[in-house]
């Protein structure tokens, strides 16, 4: 059980999820603050276990029965809810806090902004389509039954849409460890497009410094906001950054079609298709607004160096995949025959 140690009196905040890349870094700083938190999972991760003054509680989501026998009537200053992904698991969240919470902040995707964008920079006005992929698209619908809900029944919901969010454990390469693995083998890496789209990569410490000062914000319900860092870099860069923290000085660098990639790796298209292939610039003017002297702190060359780091740390975690291997050399050898497409 939690020790709230003297905060009788701190909100009381429920995190459903909280041991993701984002989710656990915003339970981790709400403990710090002082908050009383209560995690909520199947317990199922050991990657990144809560702080030891959370309390946790396990059962599945998506069990109905579980959640009301782990939860009971308990009533909490604001649900940070990590892990619906469809409208029937949106209004599952609407059933079971409505009139139980202050605020229910349902972590979107920024991935459902408008693909491909007609005006740069991203706000939290511009429409949200992306006719490229399914998850996003249900993040849309998501919104849309949450928005509808606080219309109707004034459920207090707070929409939040992270962009490209990473930590110690995440990869944004198209082969994860298998793109490190090949630089320091010597070998051509892969690069979608031609490496000069822009993409912002956030750490998760910087996400949760944000996301945990809108908790409580009654100015904060009905409304979205996006939580990304002010840094945005080519997709070269950001490939070279990696290899410099791995020490390679002088990477090989291949640019094949993002439509070439999707067309030889379909698992691979939606998340290309739908985000990575197109720019994408953020602006934060909205959060700040909200929580006066944000910003985010730990530039991505600083990133990848505790990436690589705590990989090299963690043997277990330096997975070479065989099929995006033999993909790789397929595409080289591809386009060393023929121009680039995209």
């Amino acid at each position: 059980m939690v020790s709230v140690r003297g905060f009788a009196a701190a909100p009381s905040i429920l995190f459903i999820g909280g041991t993701g890349v984002i989710s656990a870094a915003a339970v981790e700083r709400a403990v710090a603050q002082g908050h009383r938190v209560t995690v909520l999972n199947r317990g199922v991760s050991s990657l990144r276990p809560a702080p030891k003054d959370a309390e946790v509680l396990q059962a599945d989501v998506r069990d109905g029965a579980a959640v009301q026998a782990a939860l009971g009537r308990r009533r909490f200053d604001a649900v940070a809810d990590f892990v619906s992904f469809t409208p029937e698991h949106a209004a599952a969240g609407i059933a079971r806090f409505l009139g139980r919470t202050s605020q229910y902040v349902f972590i979107s995707s920024a991935s459902a902004y408008q693909k491909p964008p007609v005006r740069l920079p991203v706000l939290e006005s511009t429409p949200l389509r992306n006719p490229f992929w399914q998850y996003s698209r249900d993040k849309i619908a998501c919104e849309n039954v949450l928005m509808q809900a606080y219309r109707d029944e004034g459920f207090p919901v707070t929409i939040v849409r992270p962009s490209h969010t990473y930590d110690r454990t995440s990869l944004p390469l198209l082969g994860g460890w298998t793109d490190i693995h090949r630089l320091r083998s010597g070998l051509p890496v892969l690069v979608h497009g031609d490496g000069t789209s822009l993409w912002t990569l956030t750490h998760s410490r910087d996400f949760a410094v944000a996301f945990t000062a809108l908790l409580g914000r009654p100015q904060a319900v009905g409304e979205s906001y996006t939580i990304t860092s002010d840094e945005f870099l080519p997709w070269d860069q950001i490939y070279r950054l990696l290899a410099k923290a791995a020490g390679v000085s002088e990477p090989e660098l291949v640019h094949v079609s993002s439509e070439t990639i999707a067309a030889h790796a379909p698992s691979l298209g939606p998340g290309l298709l739908g985000d990575k292939a197109h720019s994408v610039i953020f602006d934060n003017a909205k959060i700040k607004s909200l929580v006066p002297g944000y910003r985010a702190d730990i530039p991505y060359s600083a990133g990848a160096r505790e990436i690589i780091g705590w990989h090299d740390a963690h043997p277990e975690a330096q997975t070479v995949d065989p099929d995006f291997m033999a993909l790789s050399g397929e595409l080289v050898a591809w386009a060393r025959r023929a121009p680039l497409a995209d």
